[in-house]
């Protein structure tokens, strides 16, 4: 026997989503008074969506916001009651080695070498969540015990076996939380650098827009030093509704102006691989390899994916081995 439902439908809830496959800017994340986040309209946008003139609202701001922003910021610079201890067991040579390996909870570690490191790091490096709907789980309640924390999280089944709440895309603070959870980290990171000092943040396409916002702010858009493409090797992503991704981004930024990059000298084997001069008056060139790679990257293997390219006389671009071409980049 079907049973007959408890509560009539949301029609709200559908009202907003409608809302949203119109016009999806006015639809945002918000706060209630009881702490619960759910999507809402920005109803002064949604006005200046359906007027014809400029519309009177609140003063608007160049800034990135979301909802826990500001418990975020507090969560960065509230002590906490940490500290690391050695683990000589698990150590090799402990007492004369130059390096040092930190297990435990990135943040809490970040605000612990606070108390050492404080502006003397030269250079950071870190592989973030990317936030793809399964990679992370987070919590902005930052005081409660570890015991409550963990079953709060869900991290501990009933025989005591670690698990994770993965931050789905279903949830109504999905980019939110992730926001909060790379802000409060860069903070404290850029409090690490010294003045000259840069950090490298590797990331993709479902984030890196936010990134960009989140560490213009906290570093300054003049800080901002470029974007490294590097190709991953595989593609991802795709399907009949969009364009797959076979590249990652790493964005790099400096604490300050004075940082500079100074470059590599090339000598040896390297000056004769990457500087070539055919002493014709138009300069130096490296030679590089434009090719595909990973499985079924011959020629013989898909002939028609074959493209070859032609040089300025004409004359085909030789194979230089089974995967690769050469080719010529005057500087």
């Amino acid at each position: 026997m079907q049973k007959i439902p408890k509560h009539t439908k949301n029609l709200t809830e559908s009202n907003i989503q409608k809302l949203k496959s119109l016009f999806p800017e006015v639809v945002t994340e918000k706060e209630s008074k009881d702490g619960t986040i759910t999507q809402a309209v920005d109803f002064d946008l949604l006005r200046q969506k359906l007027a014809d003139v400029v519309v009177d609202g609140g003063n608007e701001r160049y800034r990135l916001d979301w909802p826990g922003k500001k418990a975020s910021l507090l969560k960065a610079n509230t002590p906490i009651a940490k500290t690391l201890r050695p683990d000589h067991k698990s150590s090799v040579d402990f007492e004369h080695t130059q390096n040092v390996f930190i297990e435990g909870d990135n943040f809490e570690a970040l605000k612990v070498l606070q108390e050492s490191y404080l502006g003397k790091v030269k250079m950071i490096y870190i592989d973030p969540p990317y936030n793809t709907g399964k990679d992370f789980v987070y919590s902005d309640n930052f005081t409660v015990a570890k015991a409550d924390y963990e079953e709060e999280i869900e991290a501990v089944d009933e025989e005591g076996n670690k698990m994770f709440r993965e931050n789905t895309k279903t949830n109504p603070r999905f980019h939110s939380d992730w926001l909060s959870m790379m802000y409060e980290r860069l903070l404290i990171a850029r409090d690490l650098l010294t003045d000259d000092g840069v950090i490298f943040i590797s990331i993709d396409d479902n984030e890196v827009h936010n990134l960009r916002k989140i560490c213009d702010e906290v570093f300054g858009e003049e800080n901002f030093r470029g974007s490294i493409v590097r190709a991953t090797g595989t593609t991802t992503g795709q399907d009949g509704l969009k364009i797959g991704s076979s590249y990652d981004s790493c964005l790099t930024y400096s604490k300050s102006s004075l940082f500079e990059f100074k470059g590599v000298q090339l000598k040896g084997k390297d000056l004769n691989r990457f500087c070539n001069d055919d002493d014709n008056g138009r300069g130096k060139y490296a030679l590089l390899q434009l090719r595909k790679t990973g499985n079924a990257d011959r020629k013989e293997d898909r002939e028609n994916m074959f493209y070859p390219i032609n040089a300025p006389d004409n004359s085909l671009v030789y194979p230089v081995g089974p995967s690769g071409y050469l080719s010529r980049w005057r500087t």
